[in-house]
């Protein structure tokens, strides 16, 4: 089968489509025909060797996809053959074929778009249960997105409008301001000055919840942001560079600053596998699911790449080109 293979730390340029064996079915597992694999940020550092997980190499990138069951092992049971599901797998995603535990792969059922499937089980869920289980977000509060435009952001600005909650979105050019906007954003605004905008926009009072995805500069404007009992879900480090505080700012504003890896959930965190959390995570997918057949949200793909052009998709996320998700068909 075809595949990007990662051989060495060298980023995106080392990448190569190579011919490689098709996996073979493990105990507890499916193969899926991949229809579909996002490309995020973290994908790319992952191949540059600075993502926190470092697989052996070589390794086939790709993490969050979508496809149809081609095989299932017989210790599985609730998928078959030809059922159409999402999933999130430790890598394998830029190839035909790859083979992962089932329990966290997700059905999709008929009807539904392939391609906006692959945004279920990485950008959507991040979204849904950092907001939820996290950030406490609740109907009638005020939210503000970092990064809004992106294939994260842009995922939180929808998931948010669906909950009731008012979004201001904060986002670098025209284009994906007016994506926010169509996604549900009550405002969308440029990141410049954005502080006073957004104190105007809460008559002074500031924001519930801030989502970043972003770091860098733009997360002190955005903590102080913040009304009094605020939280700042901090999701990743866009920008490059993680941010440092004086811890005595959370004790003035009555403030937190509150962490979410989704990789946890997904059996990559130090202490718990996969299964541990496979019970909570399954009904949010179904969650999920469920509220883009009703219209509540409306996952959107920037753009589809074949294979050999993962540098130029991996280009639309460096160069923050991207409005919503980029992914690659196999």
């Amino acid at each position: 089968m075809r595949a990007v293979q990662c051989t060495g730390w060298d980023g995106v340029a080392g990448l190569r489509v190579d011919e490689v064996p098709v996996p073979v079915i493990r105990p507890g597992c499916a193969r899926i025909g991949v229809h579909y694999a996002g490309v995020a940020f973290a994908n790319i550092l992952m191949v540059e060797g600075k993502y926190q997980r470092r697989p052996d190499l070589p390794f086939i990138p790709g993490t969050d996809v979508s496809g149809e069951i081609l095989e299932v092992a017989s210790d599985v049971d609730g998928f078959a053959t030809g059922d159409r599901v999402c999933a999130f797998v430790d890598g394998g995603g830029w190839g035909e074929q790859l083979v992962h535990p089932v329990e966290t792969v997700y059905p999709v059922g008929d009807g539904l778009p392939m391609d906006a499937a692959s945004t279920l089980p990485s950008s959507y869920a991040t979204a849904l249960c950092s907001l939820t289980w996290r950030g406490g977000l609740s109907e009638g509060q005020t939210l503000l997105v970092l990064g809004a435009g992106g294939g994260v952001g842009l995922a939180a600005v929808d998931v948010a409008s669906a909950l009731g909650a008012r979004v201001i979105a904060v986002a670098s050019t025209p284009e994906k301001r007016d994506a926010a906007l169509a996604h549900g954003a009550n405002a969308a605004i440029a990141p410049t000055d954005f502080r006073a905008q957004v104190k105007s926009l809460t008559d002074g009072r500031g924001v519930d919840v801030v989502f970043d995805p972003i770091g860098g500069d733009i997360f002190h404007d955005a903590l102080r942001c913040l009304d009094i009992g605020g939280r700042l879900l901090t999701i990743g480090y866009a920008a490059g560079d993680i941010p440092q505080i004086g811890i005595n700012l959370l004790l003035l504003k009555n403030i937190g600053i509150l962490g979410f890896s989704w990789g946890t959930y997904m059996g990559w965190g130090p202490d718990h596998g996969r299964e541990v959390f496979a019970p909570r995570v399954k009904p949010q997918i179904a969650r999920l699911v469920q509220m883009w057949r009703d219209g509540k949200i409306a996952p959107r793909i920037h753009e589809k790449y074949p294979l050999d052009r993962i540098a130029d998709a991996a280009a639309e996320i460096t160069s923050r080109r991207n409005v919503g998700r980029v992914v690659v068909h196999p």
